[in-house]
């Protein structure tokens, strides 16, 4: 049997039990650029290698803030992730018309999980091939979750998605556990020096394709870019430099 005669639709199974359409979407996320999110007690990061499609073309742009509470980092297809990003917004905005207050992160991650979810048991549609870190604050504290075109939603200490993030993710597995104490510096130092492991032997981490977003319980989302992200690559060097001394 081919595998094509299971593959024109979401709604399909193969005899195997797989849906190819999902795992092509999930396929996609792999094939971006990689991004890292990480959190302590008091501050969530994001961290973000931008891709440019050619060498006459700007930096796509990697990180959106939804809310003054919350922002995603997006690996696979950016017009699903704006999508998706609009959709997260419009949302925020109605929950804090009708309750006067900002959206719970896990509700946010809740709404946009059924709404992906819907696209993969549907006839018609597509699953969203993109995958998302997202980070925010509420009354519970910062918060970390991953989105997975699946509709699947998880909460995370750190993780990373996207191209060669499977290194990134072994970074931060073996480091996680000093994470919860960090202050906001050297929790995006840790999240820099695990994207840095993403990247190929003959690219480094610079000003242009480096981006880094935080939030904290005393500070709104924030977006650092360009030139303002220099002084983490160089906290970054100065702690490289103290290994390689030691």
């Amino acid at each position: 049997m081919f595998r094509n005669q299971y593959d024109n639709d979401a709604s399909t199974w193969s005899p195997q039990g797989r849906i190819f359409q999902v795992e092509y979407a999930i396929e996609a996320v792999k094939q971006g650029s990689a991004v890292v999110g990480l959190r302590s007690k008091t501050h969530a990061v994001l961290v973000a290698i931008k891709r440019s499609p050619n060498e006459l073309a700007s930096y796509q742009k990697k990180i959106i803030k939804i809310d003054n509470h919350m922002g995603i980092a997006i690996a696979g297809l950016t017009s699903d992730a704006r999508v998706l990003g609009n959709y997260l917004r419009n949302e925020a905005m109605q929950f804090r018309m009708v309750y006067d207050k900002q959206m719970p992160i896990g509700r946010a991650m809740d709404t946009v999980g059924s709404k992906a979810q819907v696209n993969t048991q549907q006839y018609g549609g597509r699953p969203y091939g993109v995958g998302l870190l997202v980070i925010g604050k509420d009354s519970k504290g910062p918060h970390l979750y991953e989105f997975s075109p699946t509709g699947i939603t998880s909460e995370y200490f750190a993780y990373s998605i996207g191209s060669r993030s499977q290194t990134a993710r072994t970074y931060l597995e073996r480091n996680y556990t000093e994470f919860e104490e960090l202050s906001l510096e050297d929790l995006i130092v840790n999240g820099l020096k695990a994207l840095r492991d993403t990247l190929p032997q003959d690219k480094t981490l610079e000003t242009s394709n480096t981006t880094v977003a935080f939030v904290g319980n005393d500070i709104d989302f924030t977006i650092v870019d360009g030139e303002a992200v220099q002084k983490y690559l160089d906290l970054v060097q100065e702690a490289s430099n103290q290994m390689d001394t030691e």
